[in-house]
């Protein structure tokens, strides 16, 4: 017998501004002029539709950006400011029919109940290809944009003295997902009934009390938007060690890490799926995605000349939490499928300049990953939940009240 082909792997891009290195908007094809405006957002996710990429992510914050880890800074010469990431996917979703949308929404300070509603939107919108990456934030200076709470000043998210804080930011996002998925489960799918002769709308008796009770938030429900296409949109999250992993395991769909080579991947994917054992998930499936920052060229000394330059412009050297490539797409696709035999899943690459690395993205390294049968050919499902091989799930309530 032949031996089974790998399974294909998956691919996603996350977009930030004009790029992930800071001098990245200097560049000619960086069009910093049109940043904040819907075409520019609309082209690039084009590109990556282009390109058959499972999905785009959209950075986002409550702060302007620094480059500080949890201070504001008062640098000039790098990209400050955002569009909502929420509305950005709203914009570009019509635009689209295949790619997956998902922006990036902070729990620490946004209701479970708005972001529900709005992803719910957007995967009407979209015709079922939403999802969210959600993030926590320990920065003082976003948690005074909103003067509901305070978050003392810590140094780092894994220093010892700060780890009852940062697992209790943690702890609260897990609980977060957990009322927004119960909101999208309120409705069950067939609570509209629509029916003008009899003047019925909906099936009240179809609409549910989520009756949420925990130590953030307390959530009666229902939402007021009917249960999306999906059933359930996308839950990502990045996480980089002990604690986010565990919220990955307890509530993701695809959880983002950042291994620097096989040995770390495996590692990780291991920790990750014995937290989805103890979060009582094991027979779920989870998507562990490699996060990889990409400048990539025809040859290799372009690749590293473009990086020194940037680099140059900056005035430091970049650095990243993910493993940064620098490199031809044929190097790329090699170590893609070297952390892939390693137990990932797929993949989401950082654009060092959007306007750059993404066309060498999908008009480089795509082809040679279909050129090795790595990669699909073509879109073969219509939502986010199918391309990645997702079922669509049933609802809770449903389940209690047969």
């Amino acid at each position: 017998m032949s031996p089974t082909p790998p399974s294909p792997l998956h691919l996603a891009v996350a977009l930030d501004g004009t790029g992930w290195h800071p001098a990245s908007w200097r560049e000619p094809v960086a069009r910093p002029r049109d940043l904040f405006t819907a075409g520019y957002w609309a082209d690039l996710v084009a590109e990556a539709e282009r390109g058959l990429l499972d999905f785009v992510t959209v950075e986002d914050g409550l702060g302007p950006q620094s480059s500080h880890f949890l201070d504001p800074d008062e640098r000039t010469d790098q990209v400050r400011g955002r569009l909502d990431a929420v509305l950005i996917a709203s914009r570009v979703a019509p635009l689209t029919r295949h790619i997956g949308l998902v922006p990036t929404v902070v729990a620490t300070h946004t209701e479970p109940f708005h972001i529900s509603k709005a992803i719910a939107t957007l995967d009407y919108v979209s015709k079922g290809r939403a999802g969210l990456r959600v993030q926590i934030t320990a920065r003082p200076n976003e948690a005074a944009h909103f003067g509901r709470r305070t978050v003392p000043r810590i140094e780092a998210y894994d220093h010892p003295d700060t780890q009852e804080l940062v697992t209790g930011l943690f702890d609260e996002a897990a609980d977060h997902v957990e009322v927004v998925r119960r909101l999208w489960d309120s409705w069950e799918d067939d609570a509209e009934i629509r029916d003008a002769a009899t003047g019925r709308f909906i099936d009240r008796d179809k609409l549910h009390h989520i009756d949420f009770e925990g130590r953030y938030f307390s959530v009666r429900g229902p939402s007021i938007t009917p249960r999306p296409p999906q059933g359930q949109p996308l839950v990502t999250a990045l996480a980089h060690q002990t604690v986010p992993y565990r919220l990955v395991a307890r509530q993701a769909d695809i959880g983002y890490v950042t291994p620097h080579d096989a040995e770390q991947a495996r590692a990780i994917v291991a920790e990750i799926r014995a937290e989805q054992e103890t979060a009582g998930r094991a027979g779920e499936p989870l998507h562990v995605f490699g996060d990889v920052v990409v400048f990539l060229d025809d040859d290799q000394a372009a690749a590293e000349d473009r990086r020194a330059r940037l680099d140059a412009l900056a005035g430091e050297p970049y650095t990243s939490d993910a493993r940064i490539f620098t490199g031809t797409p044929a190097e790329l696709a090699d170590l893609l499928q070297e952390l892939h035999g390693a137990g990932l899943t797929g993949f989401r690459l950082r654009p060092a300049v959007a306007g750059h690395d993404l066309p060498a993205i999908t008009r480089g390294l795509v082809p040679e990953l279909q050129r090795r049968g790595a990669f699909r050919r073509a879109y073969e499902a219509g939502t986010l939940r199918g391309l990645l091989g997702l079922a669509r799930p049933a609802n809770r309530y449903v389940t209690v009240t047969a």
